[in-house]
């Protein structure tokens, strides 16, 4: 019998890092889970919101207005969507 990988089948950290690293224009090998949006990618308030709206759209969530200045690490984010899913 053969095996074969689901296609699409992307992590929510392998999303997520290849979304900030489009949005943010960073390289996707300095995005760690414990980078900061803001000091390590160099995210502004316009990045951060364009990216959340992208997040909104490519996972079918809606992300709380207060929750959005609590996520500062890429693993924020991630364990954020997951918690929605």
């Amino acid at each position: 019998a053969s095996i074969h990988k689901e296609e699409n089948k992307m992590t929510t950290y392998e999303k997520v890092k290849q979304l900030i690293s489009v949005q943010l224009k960073a390289p996707e090998d300095k995005i760690t889970p414990e980078s900061r949006l803001v000091e390590d990618l160099g995210a502004d308030s316009a990045n951060v919101m364009v990216m959340i709206m992208e997040l909104e759209d490519q996972f079918n969530i809606m992300v709380e207005d207060d929750m959005i200045m609590k996520l500062k690490t890429v693993d924020d984010v991630v364990k954020y969507i997951d918690s929605k899913a």
